[in-house]
């Protein structure tokens, strides 16, 4: 039996354990993170490193939520309801450009898709073999589709005559394809082809037009922060992007496991088909062959400043963007910690 001195040692060590507890609990700076879309493949990118405690042991206590769409991200960062969030550069630049006099414009200071995702995709019995064949055709696509907003970018660098466009809701755009309502779309190569799939139409019947491959050098979703939050906590966006590096690291060498983070939030998911969709996104728009020339997290200069004019000229923006005023390099994670991608 213990003795009185050590029942109280044994007391003041278990108090002092809890206060540890407690102080390292209170020290944590919270953050609230936007995604861009839904719990999909790709979400697993944020909720693996949450789950394997990774910002936690950062200093951080991350909130991940889903999105609707890309802009609704950056709105939402802009206006303070998130502190930082996950959306699409030409997106981001849109906003910048059409709200100049907004007073938290947010900035970008991570890239993850080095390449746009966005394509177009028709069917082989179309007789659509290449761009110069859309010529003519109806295409489409939800209005506010990022390969929508950006065709007038891929029609310059094709050569694609008029086109007609038919706007539907996103969960129809497969749908009136198959039918033959229209003769192609655009979106995502790893949503699309995913959910013509589901629909009874194998991959070996698509046809894949990715913008990357015909011309569009534009990048795609980046990690996004508020500049107030930014002002106020740049030790914590700094530990946010080394932990999500470490964590994207292990995602892109195990999906199938990173997407046990992504089946926890929505239990619904088909894991196989999201470890799918993660790959393709991977193969696609993380590790490509951009992504490995200019390496993880960052960018070009030159590309991004096109990006910013193309932009500018393709959404018809009230001004014209600054890429110096969307891009924020400085907080990116030492050379070594962005050695993620697989040759």
């Amino acid at each position: 039996m213990m003795n009185k001195r050590q029942l109280l040692q044994s007391f003041l060590a278990a108090s002092a354990l809890c206060l540890g507890v407690a102080a390292q609990a209170q020290t944590l700076t919270p953050v609230k993170f936007q995604l861009d879309w839904r719990f999909e493949g790709p979400s697993a990118l944020f909720l693996h490193p949450t789950a394997k405690g990774y910002f936690k042991a950062a200093g951080l206590d991350v909130t991940v939520d889903a999105g609707n769409g890309s802009g609704g991200t950056v709105t939402r960062v802009a206006s303070g309801a998130y502190d930082m969030g996950f959306a699409d550069m030409a997106a981001l630049m849109e906003f910048h450009a059409n709200n100049p006099d907004a007073p938290n414009k947010p900035v970008a200071v991570m890239m993850v898709f080095n390449n746009t995702p966005a394509a177009v995709m028709t069917l082989k019995k179309s007789g659509i073999t290449k761009p110069s064949d859309l010529s003519g055709k109806k295409l489409g696509a939800p209005v506010f589709d990022a390969g929508r907003r950006a065709f007038p970018i891929f029609q310059k660098a094709n050569a694609i005559d008029g086109v007609t466009w038919t706007a539907m809701d996103p969960t129809l755009r497969e749908t009136m394809l198959v039918r033959g309502d229209i003769d192609a779309i655009t979106g995502f190569t790893f949503t699309s082809l995913l959910n013509l799939e589901a629909r009874g139409t194998p991959a070996s019947n698509v046809v894949i037009m990715a913008y990357p491959d015909y011309g569009v050098k534009l990048y795609g979703n980046a990690i996004i922060v508020s500049p107030k939050f930014l002002k106020e906590n740049p030790a914590a966006v700094k530990s946010f992007l080394s932990a999500f590096a470490k964590g994207a690291k292990e995602v892109i060498a195990n999906p199938a496991v990173a997407i046990e983070a992504v089946k926890a939030r929505d239990g619904i998911i088909d894991s196989s088909l999201e470890t799918r969709r993660l790959k393709m996104a991977i193969d696609t728009v993380i590790n490509s062959p951009d992504a490995r020339a200019e390496g993880f997290g960052q960018v070009n200069a030159g590309r991004l400043s096109l990006m910013a004019s193309q932009v500018s000229d393709a959404y018809a923006t009230k001004t014209r963007v600054d890429p110096n005023a969307v891009w924020n390099g400085t907080l990116l994670p030492a050379a070594s910690e962005l050695a993620i991608l697989k040759k």
